[in-house]
């Protein structure tokens, strides 16, 4: 098999040629035939996440194989792989956890730690097989495209994995996403399926009017920081922002458009610090609350939603699985509107 592995940080991947696995188990192997490019994809690739004040965590190491948003057909099973046959096509669920601790046993393997989370522990799909521990893991997509598939498996399920921490709203109160890119973009479709009228704010105006073609109406550019106020002003308070950024900007921003008792839900891993009096916390009795990706019970929720047609397509780009680097270095640049898919 090919696969494209990390090498020195931010350096280029290197294509390998290694021997093609054969599922023992309850293992399926799966042919690649699309795996998204996730903003995740960046930092595991650079090596770090920037914790702010000259911080860094750091995450990378040679020979990594990335891509979390599989969608592939399977191709060879395991002597005790129950309910999937060669010749299935499905979107792989990437956040796999050991099975055994507390986390997992809530159902929240997600939150397993170290895990065996594909493209982040364990290979993934920037390879033209991959290796997944067991059927469970697997989902049908009904009739949509092969690579918007494969976005339901990173971008998908965090955007309903946040959105669905927002809880029900009562009427007139109002959620706020932060950035329009391709989880955001997710996140606008997602909210509309639930019958959530977001307000989108972005610094690109490129991509608030992406946001405005899919029927948003009300955009707000976060490089005018008079923007939050006006907000605030307009809606009395949002009731929820979901920051799909995650840096210092983005997080002040979706607190300057709360009520009391909003809550901010930050899901985006671009990095910094947050800095903040600690009194204002209870006085405003707002929830700070992060959001990692969802649980394998949120994926069959919302590949549900996906097979049920309720769930409006995002713009999608293919690429060759040969241009795995190069599409790194495009969502790095800002270059991409959408979703980039690699393709096989």
């Amino acid at each position: 098999m090919i696969s494209y592995q990390t090498a020195a940080p931010g350096a280029p991947l290197v294509e390998v040629e290694t021997e093609t696995p054969s599922p023992q188990g309850s293992e399926v192997l799966v042919r690649t035939v699309a795996c998204g490019v996730c903003h995740s994809d960046i930092h595991m690739h650079d090596g770090v996440f920037e914790l702010g004040g000259g911080k860094q965590l750091e995450v990378g190491r040679e020979g990594m194989v990335l891509g979390h948003e599989i969608f592939g057909e399977v191709v060879a099973v395991g002597p005790e792989a129950e309910g999937v046959a060669v010749g299935d096509r499905r979107v792989v669920f990437p956040w796999i956890g050991c099975g055994e601790c507390t986390a997992c046993k809530r159902g929240e393997e997600q939150l397993c730690t170290p895990g065996r989370a594909l493209g982040i522990v364990i290979p993934g799909g920037f390879a033209d097989h991959v290796l997944v521990p067991h059927s469970r893991y697997l989902f049908d997509k009904g009739d949509v495209q092969d690579s918007l598939a494969a976005t339901y498996a990173c971008s998908g399920l965090t955007a309903f994995g946040a959105l669905k921490k927002v809880g029900d709203l009562q009427e007139g109160e109002e959620v706020v996403i932060i950035g329009a890119g391709g989880v955001g973009m997710m996140a606008i479709q997602i909210a509309r399926a639930l019958g959530i009228d977001s307000i989108v704010v972005d610094i690109d105006d490129a991509k608030l009017a992406a946001a405005q073609e899919l029927g948003v109406s009300r955009t707000f550019n976060s490089a005018d920081p008079k923007s939050a106020k006006e907000i605030r002003k307009s809606t009395g308070g949002a009731y929820a922002a979901l920051d799909f950024v995650g840096a210092e900007a983005s997080v002040n921003y979706g607190l300057g458009c709360l009520r009391k008792g909003g809550m901010l839900i930050i899901i985006g891993l671009y990095g910094g610090a947050l800095s903040m009096p600690i009194p204002f916390i209870p006085m405003n009795a707002r929830i700070i609350q992060g959001s990692y990706v969802g649980s394998l019970q949120d994926m069959a929720d919302l590949m549900a939603m996906v097979r049920e047609g309720k769930i409006s397509p995002i713009e999608i780009t293919e690429r060759p699985l040969a241009e795995a680097s190069e599409a790194l270095v495009d969502l790095k640049a800002g270059k991409v509107k959408g979703r980039q898919v690699l393709v096989s």
